[in-house]
């Protein structure tokens, strides 16, 4: 048996359960070098990138010592993004799949308090969410941490990036004072050194030394002044004919004046950044990772967290202002061992700045040609699937089995002709071949999901 293996741990057999249904081998290097130590009970400092396996280490963590019979708040993790909170809340969900009568609640802003309030009225065993929101309740004395054992601080430094010094240190005030405090950072700046000397007791350092090389990634630089790269951003995805491309740009403004372009252009664009409101921001992550809308335009603070499998394509339409930034951007394709492209636009004065990122990728940075791109037939053909919304979820007991059943059964669709199906609180989003998604969203009004017709829409 491996040190690498999860058996080679102490840990409840229901968990081991859960990480073998989930498919999860071996640790990750985050994993191997934090679990010893949060299995102690002791407070870790770890710096590790995003998509490391930090999430399932302090989840596996956490859930080994739950009391699940004991219904108090025992852990909390606070994220800097509803997206983060809600990748979270979910990874713990399937980890305690096994585990009885367990109770995870996320709370984010954007979001009514309503039903926020009402899932608080029995004390969940484990709370995820963002400053503000956890912030507000732990004021409204809606939130009781008297029984916590564990908080997380996760992407901490993102979090100190997006001015939240005060409310998560208010929210640590909020806290026993014996607790374990898990630390979980990118980077490692100052303000993480001066959280962790006054919530931290003797805590373990643990850093993954990650490479800034992957050479699965092709790195390119084109220089484009400013009027002329939404062409050139059209001419990179006739040429490189990508299912999937993420598009940073540095503000909330270029972002969607982006999207909106690409959509005059008939390029099937979705915006992501820190002014949608919950619903639509889920809505837009629905469509891209289930293939139904090809291009991404993200801010930074928007797309951190996020989790995109099989993404061919990263480009950069502004280069951003941070190298750190830059390699967790580059680092969102070419994952798992797949090849990726990440592509970053530039002007003639930011030539220093692009020599500063090569040198820091080990990369040989060379200006690229644009008449070297090929006009390969269009800029991205249709999505291969689209996307119906039913205004049904979890909270109406709704399974993804239940969907399927609807669609295969009553509407004797093909199994392979529906992709992903994502079950929310409220909400249901169902990934169809695009071919057949029209049709089958004219029979959908008349077909009942466990007894009852539920509001549904196609996508645009």
């Amino acid at each position: 048996m491996s040190n690498k293996d999860f058996s080679a741990l102490n840990l409840r057999p229901e968990l081991l359960l859960s990480l073998q249904n989930m498919g999860y081998e071996q640790q990750t290097p985050i994993q191997e070098l934090s679990l010893p130590a949060l299995l102690q009970n002791k407070d870790v400092v770890a710096q590790a990138q995003t998509g490391s396996g930090k999430t399932a280490a302090y989840g596996i963590a956490l859930l080994n010592k739950l009391q699940e019979k004991t219904f108090t708040t025992q852990a909390l993790v606070v994220c800097p993004t509803r997206e983060l909170a809600d990748q979270v809340a979910e990874e713990i969900r399937n980890l305690a799949k096994s585990i009885a009568n367990m109770r995870v609640v996320v709370l984010c802003g954007g979001k009514s308090l309503g039903p926020q309030l009402a899932s608080l009225k029995r004390a969940p065993h484990i709370v995820v969410g963002t400053p503000g929101r956890l912030l507000k309740h732990l004021q409204k004395n809606t939130l009781v941490l008297s029984d916590l054992q564990t908080v997380v601080l996760d992407e901490a430094d993102r979090m100190l990036d997006m001015g939240f010094e005060e409310d998560v240190q208010s929210i640590l005030d909020f806290t026993p004072s014996r607790k374990q405090v898990g630390l979980f950072s990118a980077t490692y700046p100052s303000e993480i050194k001066t959280l962790s000397s006054r919530y931290q007791v003797s805590p373990e350092f643990i850093q993954v030394a990650e490479s800034t090389t992957n050479k699965e990634i092709k790195q390119e630089f084109f220089e484009v002044e400013l009027n002329q790269r939404v062409a050139v951003l059209i001419k990179l995805l006739d040429h490189y004919q990508p299912e999937s491309t993420l598009v940073f740009c540095n503000t909330i403004l270029k972002c969607q004046e982006l999207a909106d372009e690409l959509r005059h252009a008939k390029i099937h664009a979705t915006a992501l950044h820190g002014e949608l409101e919950q619903f639509k921001r889920d809505q837009v992550l629905a469509q891209f990772s289930n293939k139904s809308s090809s291009v991404l335009v993200a801010t930074d603070v928007a797309a951190r967290g996020l989790d995109i499998k099989d993404l061919q394509l990263v480009i950069n339409y502004e280069i951003s202002r941070d190298p750190d930034t830059h390699v967790h951007r580059i680092g969102r394709t070419g994952r798992a061992g797949s090849h990726g492209v990440a592509v970053s636009l530039y002007s003639r004065g930011e030539w220093p700045r692009v020599e500063m990122l090569g040198n820091l990728t080990a990369t040989v940075v060379k200006a690229a040609d644009v008449s070297s791109l090929k006009h390969m037939g269009g800029a991205v053909l249709e999505p291969t699937m689209a996307t119906v919304f039913f205004g049904t979820g979890r909270k109406d007991k709704i399974r993804a089995g239940d969907i399927l059943g609807v669609l295969t059964k009553q509407l004797e669709l093909p199994g392979d002709s529906i992709g992903k199906i994502d079950v929310l609180d409220k909400v249901t989003y169902v990934a169809i071949k695009r071919e057949l998604a029209v049709s089958v969203f004219s029979k959908i009004s008349d077909i009942k999901i466990k007894g009852r017709t539920y509001r549904a829409r196609l996508l645009r």
